[in-house]
């Protein structure tokens, strides 16, 4: 059941944090979820690079007041704080 619920959240753009405390909710322990979680930073990074440029294409923001609202969408969806702000203000994929 955790395998394909998480399939289907990654599938769907949500990150391992959200996904995590979904599972917690549904009562299943950490030994099962973290297992399954287990992917490379790189592919939970493109999985956040996909859903960022699904919602707002791939325009660099042009303000503080931009990225804040992109920095919320993600974390919202589930993605690590130090990866949001890598992306962000770092990343050379823009």
């Amino acid at each position: 059941m955790a395998e394909a619920y998480i399939a289907e959240r990654v599938r769907k753009g949500f990150g391992p944090v959200r996904i995590r405390q979904e599972l917690r909710q549904r009562g299943l322990s950490d030994d099962i979820i973290e297992p399954r979680l287990e992917r490379s930073l790189q592919e939970w990074s493109d999985l956040m690079c996909a859903a960022h440029d699904k919602r707002f294409g791939r325009v660099r923001p042009d303000s503080a007041k931009e990225r804040a609202r992109r920095a919320r969408f993600l974390e919202y969806r589930g993605f690590p704080a130090e990866l949001i702000a890598g992306f962000l203000h770092g990343d050379n994929r823009f």
